[in-house]
């Protein structure tokens, strides 16, 4: 009966998007981009009607947010990712590459505490892809912690970083070093010397990547 509630297709990851935070429909979506709008609707009615989910309206508008039951399963979610992370090919892994998903995975691990006390605006470039998707930009400040834009705020950049795709996934998941991949030109850093210096606190990787 478990696996009837949870085995479908997407439930596990959109349950996982869940645990990270996300409760309304667009940030899931975004955390689950492969998912269409409508199954992402009906997976969400499904484990609304087996206690998983309820849904909130909280006056700003519905919110998803994990029952006692869905918070349980914390543990299953995070033991599938160590497994994952241990058992599953890494070149396979790196042979499904997202930048949408990418970013928005390290917009959440963004530690604001070593940056300066102003808004950060780093710029991340991914020149192989097409140009409508090459380019995002995490905005960081005191208020309101990190936020993700793939269309230009407008504001000034204090930090580019000019990446190959498989480079940098690799090196968020902890499949290589960040350092290495840096020292073979395969990430660049451009801008403020003190961003790049404290890079390692303020950048934190994968939940998944290896202590």
């Amino acid at each position: 009966m478990a696996s009837e509630i949870l085995a479908s297709r997407w439930t596990l990851v959109l349950l996982g998007e869940m645990l990270s935070g996300s409760t309304r429909f667009n940030e899931i979506l975004r955390g689950v981009p492969r998912m269409s709008p409508a199954l992402l609707s009906k997976r969400l009615k499904d484990l609304q009607r087996n206690g998983v989910v309820r849904r909130a309206d909280t006056g700003h508008g519905k919110e998803y947010r994990l029952t006692d039951a869905g918070h349980d399963l914390a543990p299953v979610i995070r033991a599938l990712g160590e497994w994952s992370m241990r058992w599953v090919d890494h070149q396979c892994t790196l042979g499904n590459l997202d930048a949408q998903l990418l970013m928005w995975n390290m917009r959440r691990k963004i530690n604001p505490d070593p940056l300066p006390p102003r808004r950060i605006v780093v710029e991340f470039i991914y020149p192989e892809l097409t140009k409508d998707k090459r380019h995002y930009w995490l905005i960081v400040s005191p208020s309101t912690g990190a936020e993700l834009c793939s269309i230009d705020p407008g504001f000034d950049v204090d930090l580019y970083v000019t990446a190959d795709l498989k480079a940098m996934t690799s090196a968020w998941m902890g499949m290589s070093k960040m350092v290495d991949e840096i020292a073979a030109g395969r990430i660049t850093l451009t801008g403020d010397p003190d961003l790049v210096r404290t890079l390692g606190g303020w950048m934190k990787l994968s939940s998944f990547a290896p202590s």
